[in-house]
């Protein structure tokens, strides 16, 4: 279930990053001018960070044993987060590649977790 959630507040977390552009001058108009901020976006990434690390413990866990989810959910979360570091041309391939990372870790956790032998058993909750 966390890895679903945390794929949705990726994908959620880059739709925002990629649309704040367009939708930035309407903000204010709505009473969401704190959608533009960046404390915003890295709270929600931290968010995310932390359900991501619980996800991918729980799987390595009780599981799979495979600690690469875990690797790329980290990778995913740095690049993410230093796209502020570059240009403002650069940022939508940084959120890009950040955001594909994370959401493939959860996909690759989701997966390794449901194909281990108790699932395979139907022995244990999805």
């Amino acid at each position: 279930m966390l890895d679903r959630i945390g794929i949705t507040a990726t994908s959620l977390c880059a739709l925002h990053c990629i649309l704040l552009p367009v939708i930035l001058p309407a903000l204010p108009l709505l009473g969401l001018s704190f959608l533009a901020d960046h404390t915003w976006e890295h709270v929600f990434l931290i968010i995310t960070g932390v359900l991501g690390s619980i996800a991918m413990f729980s799987g390595f866990k009780r599981y799979h044993k495979k600690l690469y989810p875990f690797y790329l959910l980290i990778v995913g979360l740095v690049v993410y987060w230093m796209k502020h570091d570059f240009s403002e041309q650069a940022e939508p391939f940084f959120i890009i590649i950040g955001a594909t990372l994370i959401v493939a870790a959860h996909v690759i956790n989701l997966k390794l977790c449901n194909s281990c032998k108790r699932c395979a058993d139907h022995t244990c909750s999805s």
